[in-house]
């Protein structure tokens, strides 16, 4: 069977070397909706059927988001190429296998690392790696012990190859240095930058909030738009977060609450759902919904689906007409407006610097944010401790859910002076 693939009326330019360098390493760092994933998935397909020696493996910091994405992903690019007969998708376990042959696709996390260097293949050799999301890697010697495993001989002219993409939320991470910096990066490879604009599929509305973006908000645009490294210094919550895996029945004994912040076009609508631990001194986020162009209807849907009704709610006080209607039309229980008032956001976000946040890693958008969330400068270019209005749906709904365990007595929001000598209570 002879199937004809044209890759450059596949994908753009920037992604041909994905087709044609024998690098060692190929890292894309990019913007959202640049693709990237699409057209490794593409190579994915491709490498395996014009190399019978190839076999993959794809990784993830956390082997449970591989299903609905990777995996997902090069199912549907199978079928997009008109070649998903040719292919085996199972589920349990999670592989891909090409029926011709033999040759797979196998799906790992680093979360358990062991099992990713004793996988045995029936056919060729695994000499193909996708590190997906690789800004979510932990450790860098993860990377290298995996790349350690990749030996033996391959035919003639064949080669071993990793392919890296990432959203570059900061310009700590060591994928910089490794991969980008000319000084320090590895021999062999190709690193390169695309953007939406390297992605010929997306839809107008799409485009138009992307380019919205680099006008109201050119911090968070900065990764999100343009797939530039985002920059680290001034976080408001720097050293306080990370995303970590867990179970709902490692936080089933911890008290919940919902934070619902509202927004439309141009923002989010953000629902965070989170457990507070107060003995340790640890919240953690464990769901969330976080959407532009909401309805009352949609955001009452999104509630009931994510579990929220049972829990307290504490809803963005701005919009207490949507909060009625929620209430009284869609029949929401438990919500109600979160308390402001003078030095209300600060002091919000000064009980919330007590705390460490673990995130979940399906919980996106409070992760974009707690990585953009910066202080605003004075006209000097001074830091001051008031910050940036902006990238902060999600952390605002989230300060929300937590007033409730520090600011409310009884029922009812606490008046300033009274707000005043809780933070002292609490040490700050």
């Amino acid at each position: 069977m002879q199937i004809n693939l044209n890759i450059p009326q596949l994908v753009s330019p920037a992604y041909y070397p994905l087709f044609t360098s024998s690098n060692r390493y190929l890292a894309y760092k990019g913007s959202r909706g640049s693709g990237k994933s699409y057209a490794t998935a593409i190579k994915v397909i491709v490498d395996i059927m014009s190399h019978s020696y190839v076999n993959w493996l794809v990784i993830r910091q956390f082997f449970g988001t591989q299903k609905d994405s990777t995996f997902a992903t090069i199912k549907k690019v199978a079928y997009d190429l008109g070649v998903a007969e040719l292919f085996k998708f199972t589920v349990s376990p999670l592989e891909i296998t090409y029926k011709p042959t033999g040759q797979q696709v196998f799906f790992r996390g680093m979360d358990d690392a062991l099992k990713i260097t004793s996988i045995q293949t029936t056919h060729g050799s695994i000499c193909r790696v996708w590190y997906e999301e690789c800004y979510e890697l932990k450790r860098e010697e993860d990377i290298d012990t995996v790349e350690e495993s990749l030996r033996g001989n391959l035919p003639d002219n064949g080669f071993y190859q990793s392919v890296l993409t990432f959203n570059p939320w900061s310009d700590k991470h060591f994928l910089k240095a490794k991969y980008f910096d000319e000084k320090t990066r590895k021999r062999k490879t190709f690193a390169t930058t695309t953007t939406y604009k390297d992605n010929n599929h997306l839809n107008a509305d799409y485009v138009e909030d992307l380019e919205d973006m680099l006008r109201t908000n050119p911090n968070r645009a900065r990764v999100a738009v343009l797939g530039k490294w985002g920059i680290a210094e001034g976080l408001v919550f720097d050293g306080l977060f990370e995303q970590r895996d867990f179970s709902m029945e490692q936080i089933a004994g911890l008290p919940k609450a919902v934070g619902l912040d509202f927004g439309f076009k141009h923002d989010p609508t953000a629902g965070e759902f989170m457990a507070i631990d107060q003995k340790n001194h640890i919240v953690y986020v464990y769901d969330e919904f976080y959407k532009q162009g909401m309805l009352t209807q949609q955001i009452a849907q999104s509630l009931a689906q994510h579990k929220a009704f049972g829990l307290p709610i504490i809803a963005d006080s701005a919009e207490q007409r949507l909060i009625t209607e929620l209430q009284q039309a869609y029949g929401v229980p438990n919500i109600k407006p979160a308390g402001k008032g003078k030095d209300s956001i600060i002091q919000g976000i000064q009980f919330m610097q007590s705390y460490r946040f673990v995130i979940h890693p399906k919980v996106k958008g409070l992760l974009e944010e707690m990585n953009t969330y910066v202080y605003a400068k004075d006209k000097f270019g001074n830091w001051t401790n008031q910050p940036e209005d902006a990238n902060n749906h999600a952390i605002d709904g989230l300060r929300y859910s937590m007033s409730l365990f520090t600011f409310y007595k009884g029922n009812q929001y606490m008046n300033y002076q009274e707000r005043v000598q809780a933070v002292k209570n609490i040490g700050l």
